[in-house]
């Protein structure tokens, strides 16, 4: 068999989500003249949105900031699984990005070779046949978790149930629920959006949570958008205005979950009481026992789920599950629960740069040997850079910064004439304290911990993790120096290399 011709880029993106979208427009703009192609599983754009196909889909972040910068939302502030594709398609058409992007493959292997000063990718088509591709850059925008195989605790006589056991991930959307009782297990942000679009579809719901999640309740309008429009102001203008004051909220809210717990949390307890009443009592299904933000904030706009609770078309059980019976299941306090469906809404399964294989050289990458670079580079790895968003603020905040930072380090290598960039720690981190990549007092949801020792690693320095928060971020990031001391061109120290020149 004759030996394959490799496809040749100057980027190689890695997934056409909402991350991998946006990453193309950067470059495209910024680096206009790099050559580049999407390789994407699916046989369509859209990543996590066009996984989940369950009931009520809709964006956890208001679409001013989990949209683009640079592309005008103009819809309801959450939004659905639906109208987030539809603003998708419109950045791929608008920008010519369908081109350059191949559905359909999957990736099975990425070598990176420092004689050749590239990485080759090989991919695996639909049908069956290999490809391959080199490109002197990856940039890794396949999300965090496995889009096939969701998380699923091992309950006692899981298999003893005799109605249908489905994970939320995995939802037919033709399933018929009407005049159906539904057992709905966890609490999250996935739970609290199937739970009422269930209620609404004709079924009675018990959701079935281990411990209670803190929610965020508000009309599903921007009442400044909205009065913007009325007096004339242009789209994009307002884009810019909203997703600002949006941002400012977003970081009132975590400064005093942090500094005020106790008022933040009475603060969303009275959110909620604006939709079922001053009576409502949140014990014990709606008290939670970590401060607000500590683990992420559930959006429910118009105080949905609470109005199905309040309606009786919702009941909630706190508590642990003891074993499945034939019916439904049992949990610890001995109450037993019938359903006629069961859907686990239990989360993901975290996925390290998309588990796919990777080497440098001939040795194989361990990610949880690497230290991370700002939670983009990787110690180690050269002409690699991953996006991995926010837990607090929306995730495309955190595409459109690293898009820049990318931008920036490519335009500085052609401008040096310079192949190969990684990080290095420096002298002075010798001794930094190498930590796990995520602080678990600062942020702790379960997906995260389940597998934080796959994780790359963090030092005790700024610039060696990935702290989670964009307003210092977006002070920081803009501002990097690609002659800093910490990169690494051509093998040679970018602070050594300034130094030889200047001589």
């Amino acid at each position: 068999m004759a030996e394959q011709v490799a496809q040749h880029v100057d980027v190689l993106i890695v997934g056409a989500g909402i991350s991998g979208i946006g990453s193309a427009k950067h470059l495209q703009d910024q680096c206009p003249g790099k050559t580049y192609a999407i390789l994407e599983s699916k046989d369509t754009f859209g990543g996590t949105w066009e996984t989940h196909k369950y009931p009520g889909i809709r964006s956890d972040s208001d679409l001013y900031t989990f949209g683009y910068r640079f592309k005008p939302w103009t819809g309801a502030p959450i939004a659905s699984a639906e109208a987030i594709l539809t603003y998708m398609g419109e950045v791929i058409e608008e920008n010519g990005i369908t081109p350059h992007i191949r559905y359909g493959h999957t990736i099975t292997s990425c070598s990176w070779s420092s004689a050749d000063s590239q990485w080759t990718v090989h991919a695996r088509r639909k049908d069956g046949s290999e490809v391959v591709f080199t490109a002197g850059f990856l940039w890794m925008c396949q999300g965090y978790y496995d889009h096939k195989t969701p998380y699923i605790p091992d309950w006692p006589n899981r298999a003893s149930y005799k109605g249908q056991f489905v994970h939320a991930q995995l939802w037919d959307p033709q399933t018929d629920v009407a005049g159906k009782h539904v057992i709905v297990i966890g609490s999250g942000a996935t739970a609290a959006t199937i739970v009422p679009a269930l209620c609404e579809a004709g079924a009675k719901v018990t959701m079935v949570q281990r411990s209670p999640t803190w929610f965020y309740c508000a009309p599903n309008v921007s009442e400044l958008a909205d009065r913007l429009r009325t007096i004339g102001v242009d789209e994009p203008t307002i884009h810019r205005v909203v997703r600002q004051d949006y941002i400012y909220n977003f970081y009132e809210m975590d400064r005093r979950s942090r500094e005020e717990p106790e008022a933040m949390a009475e603060d969303l307890r009275a959110l909620i009481r604006g939709y079922v009443g001053e009576d409502f009592d949140f014990e014990p299904h709606f008290t939670p026992k970590y401060r607000p933000w500590q683990q992420r904030l559930a959006q429910l706009p118009d105080g949905d789920m609470f109005k199905q609770v309040v309606a009786g078309n919702a009941s909630v059980v706190t508590d642990t599950i003891e074993t499945f019976t034939d019916k439904g299941l049992r949990v610890s306090s001995g109450q037993e629960i019938e359903g006629d469906i069961v859907v686990a809404c239990t989360g993901f399964r975290l996925s390290v740069l998309g588990e796919i294989p990777f080497e440098v050289d001939g040795a194989a990458v361990n990610w949880a040997d690497t230290v991370n670079y700002r939670g983009m580079m990787f110690t180690g790895v050269p002409n690699l850079v991953w996006v991995f968003g926010y837990f607090r603020a929306s995730w495309t905040l955190r595409v459109d910064i690293v898009g820049d930072f990318v931008c920036k380090l490519l335009n500085h290598m052609d401008s040096a004439g310079v192949h190969k960039v990684e990080v290095a720690l420096r002298e002075e981190d010798k001794d930094m304290k190498i930590l796990p990549w995520i602080d678990a007092d600062n942020f702790n949801p379960t997906y995260l911990m389940r597998d934080l020792d796959r994780m790359p690693k963090r030092g005790d320095k700024p610039e060696w993790q990935h702290n989670q928060d964009y307003w210092s971020e977006k002070e920081e990031i803009p501002y990097i120096d690609p002659a800093a001391s910490e990169f690494v061109y051509d093998g040679v120290r970018a602070e050594a290399a300034a130094l030889e020149a200047a001589e």
